[in-house]
């Protein structure tokens, strides 16, 4: 072999190993192979997350229940106020009612009956 060929085939052959190289890093199986490592990797803490939003959002759905009740009931105790005055002027009537009928009572009855003072 002479001298001058050699750098040139040495130049060849590392160009055909750098070539390989990197045909064989970017294969298509070991592209699939890193994706799968990297969906091992990442798929758990994923889970996880998704499991959390989903129990945080039925506690939101609770919570957000329970405040719609609570302002639907102070509405209704707003809304109420009407009642509770028509019940006041019912019970105030009843009292003047009772103590009308008390008085006639009083009125109507005859004195009590002393017997020691009758004569029989």
């Amino acid at each position: 072999m002479d001298d001058q060929e050699m750098p040139l085939k040495v130049k060849r052959v590392t160009d055909k190993f750098t070539e390989s190289m990197y045909v064989l890093a970017n294969e298509p199986s070991i592209a699939l192979y890193r994706l799968q490592e990297h969906v091992r990797r990442s798929l758990p803490e994923l889970v996880q997350h998704k499991t959390d939003m989903q129990s945080w959002e039925e506690q939101s759905q609770g919570a957000i229940y329970t405040v719609e009740y609570a302002c639907s009931a102070v509405k209704s105790m707003a809304n109420s106020s009407l009642y509770f005055k028509n019940i006041d002027g019912l019970l105030k009537q009843a009292i003047a009612t009772k103590e009308q009928i008390s008085g006639a009572q009083g009125r109507s009855d005859p004195p009590p009956h002393d017997s020691s003072t009758s004569s029989s």
